[in-house]
């Protein structure tokens, strides 16, 4: 894939000499302050950067986290030579399901998706935003009008934190290396369909990730920010899994890759 193809979806990363990936924050503003810090002083010419999406769910400082994100963006961007598309936002499956909520009263079964939504954790997204699970039911109990005047507003809500919408809405499916040395997509790839192809694999899809056993569509590596084991950094030839357990009780993780997929530095919150 060309840097400049499927732009509105992928996130092509150009004339990078390394890139930092940091893994799925899970509500955690304070852990995602410590890597930046730390990130801060590690920080190379030629350094591009990629959050492997989660910013939602699971902790008690969801909107701190994004007001976070939007605090270092500027800050990596005022640096010589960077431009605003050498910081990528991976869309989790937190963030999918937050879209897939402000559409629910589309659904055949609105109670039974929102059941499974609570489950994955949205309900700490949908009390940092002043809502709560039980006023959500109540809606769905009215009927689909009452539904759709409930998430029209929860919409006007984000909109009203400034730059809470933008990331929300700019988010990348995944992202890759100009040269095509490097993927890096949230949990998982059917190694069998190209990039273009996965649908929802990228959010839902862990299970493929652990049968990369060859290259992948010529990617030298494919670097993932969830695990549903939280099993920490793991590394194979041909893949990197960077979850260990951040808003699950463990910390977050930051690795810098070279193109040619090693690991050149690691970092973690406390």
């Amino acid at each position: 894939m060309k840097a400049n193809q499927h732009s509105e979806k992928f996130g092509g990363l150009t004339y990078a000499n390394r890139v930092w990936a940091i893994s799925c924050i899970h509500g955690e503003a304070e852990k995602l302050r410590q890597i930046h810090e730390i990130l801060t002083n590690r920080w190379q010419h030629g350094d591009r950067l990629v959050y492997l999406g989660n910013y939602l769910g699971r902790g008690n400082d969801i909107k701190g986290v994004l007001d976070e994100l939007l605090r270092y963006r500027i800050d990596r961007l005022c640096l010589p030579g960077m431009k605003s598309e050498d910081i990528v936002f991976l869309r989790g499956a937190q963030e999918e399901m937050w879209r897939k909520l402000l559409q629910i009263q589309l659904a055949t079964d609105p109670v039974n998706v929102f059941d499974w939504m609570v489950e994955q954790g949205i309900d700490k997204t949908l009390e940092a935003y002043g809502e709560s699970e039980q006023s959500a039911r109540g809606y769905f109990r009215e009927g689909i009008l009452a539904t759709t005047r409930w998430t029209c507003r929860l919409r006007d809500t984000i909109q009203s934190h400034p730059g809470h919408n933008e990331i929300l809405i700019s988010l990348r499916r995944a992202a890759y290396t100009q040269n095509g040395e490097l993927l890096f997509v949230h949990a998982g790839i059917d190694p069998s369909r190209p990039v273009t192809e996965q649908i929802d694999t990228f959010w839902w899809g862990s299970g493929y990730f652990d049968k990369i056993d060859k290259p992948y569509s010529g990617f030298r590596k494919v670097i993932r920010g969830f695990d549903r084991n939280h099993e920490g950094v793991v590394e194979t030839d041909f893949t990197a899994s960077l979850d260990s357990g951040s808003g699950y009780g463990g910390p977050l993780t930051a690795a810098c890759f070279t193109l040619d997929g090693e690991i050149d530095d690691l970092i973690s919150s406390d």
